[in-house]
């Protein structure tokens, strides 16, 4: 997609999941239309970060560093929330079905909280969800719950948090992510689902960063509270 070239200059971004797959390629996006961008997650140091982007070792699990995080900033002009994580079938263990919530759910309504009073009129929150928030998962119980959870926590944000804020989900497919990496790689399982997909492809992370970058622009002005399925049709079928 093609956006104006400064569309972001002077605003601040904060990715929490941003040091990897779609939060990375979110961040870069953002970057290169001139937002001053940060990214928070975990294996920061060990990676490269490109021009324009800061990046901070930061653990959602504790509720307490990510309201540190956020809070150590001024302004926040765009928020989004990417970070995930999927335990397959030990989700059904409790101690990983807890450990994928405070991921992937919890982590999403402390930083909306913490960075809702450093947010301007005009403000927007992005939250990533999935298609799997549409239907259950034999193999990762958790994160379907979770993703169903960032749904209506995303709708409930809109209201609570309208006019100045507006809050809007972006639901990925199957998209080419290390998330998705082992199963990509698996000829038997990425087979069915591959034919299920009307676009015959899987999706790249910057195919995500796109309609996130949309939400957050004065396009998407008189949106809030929508959940915007980006998977190739694969729901469709």
């Amino acid at each position: 997609m093609s956006f104006e070239p400064h569309l972001f200059a002077g605003k601040a971004v904060v990715i929490i999941g941003g040091t990897s797959g779609i939060g990375a390629a979110t961040a870069e996006a953002f970057a290169a239309l001139g937002a001053s961008t940060h990214v928070a997650g975990l294996a920061a140091r060990a990676k490269d970060v490109p021009d324009g982007i800061s990046s901070t070792e930061l653990d959602v699990r504790s509720p307490a560093d990510l309201e540190n995080y956020i809070s150590a900033f001024g302004r926040i002009d765009v928020l989004v929330n990417c970070a995930g994580v999927s335990r397959d079938r030990e989700e059904w263990t409790a101690a990983s079905f807890a450990e994928v919530m405070s991921i992937n759910l919890f982590s999403v309504m402390t930083a909306c909280r913490a960075a809702r009073p450093r947010m301007p009129i005009g403000g927007a929150i992005i939250n990533i969800a999935s298609m799997y928030s549409t239907f259950g998962a034999a193999d990762r119980p958790a994160y379907a719950s979770s993703k169903g959870a960032v749904v209506q926590l995303t709708k409930s944000l809109a209201q609570e948090y309208a006019p100045e804020i507006r809050v809007n989900a972006v639901a990925p497919g199957w998209i080419v992510t290390p998330l998705s990496q082992r199963l990509l790689s698996d000829p038997q399982a990425s087979g069915p689902i591959l034919a299920r997909i009307p676009l015959d492809r899987w999706g790249q992370p910057n195919e995500i960063a796109d309609p996130i970058l949309y939400f957050a622009s004065p396009a998407a002005g008189y949106i809030t509270g929508i959940v915007l399925p980006v998977d190739g049709g694969y729901l469709t079928v």
